[in-house]
């Protein structure tokens, strides 16, 4: 396997069915730092986005850009064709951006039920159709409403989080590393819960160590390094190009042929 070559490229979905589109995205941290360096990705309705690259590649940093948590400084981000570029978060959330983070995403001192509810603080009247909506999919979370945050394992305090992310009903999800720190099972269990996501008609964007099982479930993926979109394409076409598998992967992806 010694082509070289880059990952074909998939052409980008119509402007019309796009979500989330970032062009030519500069932002950083610190003043003259830049982490993300003219970094582009788009997002179409109902589809499943993956992001992997080795780390400090901006993969997290990206996400937050779209969320308005670190400043970007050239480029533009928009949403169903409209610019929030540099949006507070409340305010994403109202337009129907959803995003959980890596570490720290639920109240751990709350119940269950108090964490779903502060996903709805701005609209408290609708939280029984959301919380049916939120249980169809984690229905474990159903039966132990009053259970407190912090006494769960990571992968259910995972799920607290998602459903939280979910009561706003939002068009895109931004999934900060939803396998971190769990175990293979219950890593297996997270990306089943992001596809039933995915399925329900959110559109995702997810970041994930885990390179292998995130080009597996998503749509489309884009591989960052360096703070650019180094290669993009579909999951099937990233898991198998060796461009990718070389620079990336190691040896995954070489023995499932």
């Amino acid at each position: 396997m010694t082509n070289s070559s880059p990952a074909p490229a998939v052409a980008d979905p119509p402007a019309e069915q796009l979500v989330v589109e970032v062009r030519n995205v500069i932002a950083g941290y610190l003043p003259g730092v830049n982490i993300l360096n003219g970094c582009s990705l788009t997002a179409a309705q109902g589809e499943l986005i993956g992001i992997i690259g080795p780390n400090g590649a901006g993969k997290s940093t990206l996400l937050k850009s779209i969320f308005g948590l670190v400043k970007v400084r050239e480029g533009g981000i928009y949403l169903h064709g409209e610019e929030i570029t540099n949006l507070k978060a409340n305010k994403l959330v109202g337009q129907g951006v959803g995003f959980v983070p890596q570490t720290e995403n639920v109240f751990p001192s709350l119940t269950i039920q108090e964490n779903l509810e502060m996903g709805l603080y701005l609209k408290p009247k609708g939280f029984k159709e959301r919380l049916e909506f939120v249980t169809e999919i984690f229905p474990e979370l159903g039966k132990r409403l009053t259970q407190r945050a912090g006494s769960l394992s990571g992968g259910e305090r995972q799920m607290v989080a998602m459903s939280r992310a979910l009561m706003m009903g939002p068009h895109v999800m931004l999934l900060d590393e939803p396998s971190a720190g769990l175990s293979p099972v219950r890593q297996d269990e997270a990306f089943m819960r992001v596809r039933e996501i995915n399925r329900a008609g959110v559109t995702t964007i997810m970041v994930e160590q885990n390179a292998r099982r995130c080009l597996e479930i998503c749509d489309r993926g884009y591989v960052l390094d360096q703070g650019r979109d180094a290669y993009h394409g579909t999951g099937r076409e990233l898991l198998n190009d060796p461009k990718v598998i070389g620079l990336y992967l190691g040896t995954l992806g070489q023995d499932e042929e």
